[in-house]
């Protein structure tokens, strides 16, 4: 009888993360990712799409939706680290501040715990505007697919 654990992660594309890996993306929004979140989801708050009543809100100025600022996160995590195959299994994010049209925003992902025997991680997230100023921040567990054959 084996007392050895089973290496959860045979045939993950980029193998098991480090506990402190780090990966950013930084992406430009646009008046078409609104379009094409409301084309998805039906969101036409106007907020997003009428610029005097969005400007002479809280917010001051035409925002994106919140699925358009935590979306740079879903390829942070499918294209960089843990990396292709990954998926999420569950998010706690707080939206702590609105993103405009036409701002720079970065995203961030960073490992905090690895299963050894299960391809799943729990990491921390951040997304941030221009200026640097936190606009989501919170955790999420993934899980990644093994993708390459044995």
């Amino acid at each position: 009888m084996s007392t050895e654990t089973k290496d959860g992660w045979a045939g993950v594309v980029k193998g098991r993360p480090a506990v402190g890996a780090l990966a950013e993306r930084k992406r430009r929004t646009r008046m078409g990712d609104i379009e094409a979140f409301t084309e998805m989801t039906g969101d036409r708050n106007p907020l997003h799409y009428d610029r005097e009543l969005a400007e002479s809100s809280v917010f001051g100025k035409l925002i994106v939706q919140g699925g358009v600022t935590s979306g740079i996160l879903n390829a942070l995590v499918a294209e960089d680290l843990p990396g292709p195959g990954t998926v999420f299994l569950e998010v706690a994010w707080k939206f702590v501040k609105a993103v405009g049209v036409d701002e720079e925003i970065t995203g961030r992902v960073e490992i905090k715990e690895v299963r050894p025997d299960k391809p799943i991680c729990k990491i921390e997230t951040s997304v941030r505007n221009e200026k640097g100023e936190l606009c989501l921040t919170g955790t999420a567990t993934v899980f990644t697919v093994p993708l390459q054959r044995p």
